[in-house]
């Protein structure tokens, strides 16, 4: 399972996390352990080179992409070799979506398209979904399905609005 996904800038500031079996009050440990790790480990660091680390009998696989820090934590099946996989299609995915290795500032423009790609690649702690065309795909379907729930929400929204005036 994939415990753990995680998005932080080069000041140690997380940007996005997923956590799947992980209890509450471990997140705050998890959070922290992981942006201490990249502080340490992560200065001068080629952009994608992995790095590999293990802690309480879980992997953890990480690389700086641009200005932003990715880290990914498993077990049991999901060791290193299939974090480092996952972490290849994360950060393909992230550069197709931003269109080079993010800055921040490119990362939060970009934010709910690659909030998307995430939910569309790990999901409930396992890789879901590996074809770079086909999550592409999902995106552009999930875009256009919250386009068309927000405007259907306004419709109903502006229906309430007109028979609520013509009661008074």
């Amino acid at each position: 399972m994939i415990l753990a996904v995680l998005f932080a800038n080069s000041v140690g500031n997380v940007l996005i996390e997923r956590f799947n079996g992980v209890p509450a009050e471990e997140r705050l440990h998890w959070r922290s352990f992981l942006v201490k790790l990249g502080a340490e480990n992560l200065k001068g660091v080629k952009n994608e080179e992995l790095l590999v680390a293990c802690h309480k009998s879980v992997y953890i696989v990480y690389t700086m992409l641009g200005d932003v820090s990715i880290f990914l934590v498993g077990k049991d099946e999901y060791d290193e070799l299939a974090l480092a996989e996952t972490m290849f299609i994360i950060t393909a995915a992230v550069k197709d979506v931003c269109g080079k290795p993010p800055t921040e500032r490119v990362f939060l423009d970009k934010y709910g398209r690659i909030c998307l790609c995430l939910d569309e690649i790990v999901w409930n702690g396992l890789l879901e979904n590996t074809d770079k065309d086909r999550i592409k795909r999902l995106i552009r379907m999930s875009f256009l399905d919250s386009l068309f729930y927000q405007i259907f929400n306004y419709l109903l929204l502006l229906l309430f609005d007109q028979t609520r005036i013509n009661f008074l």
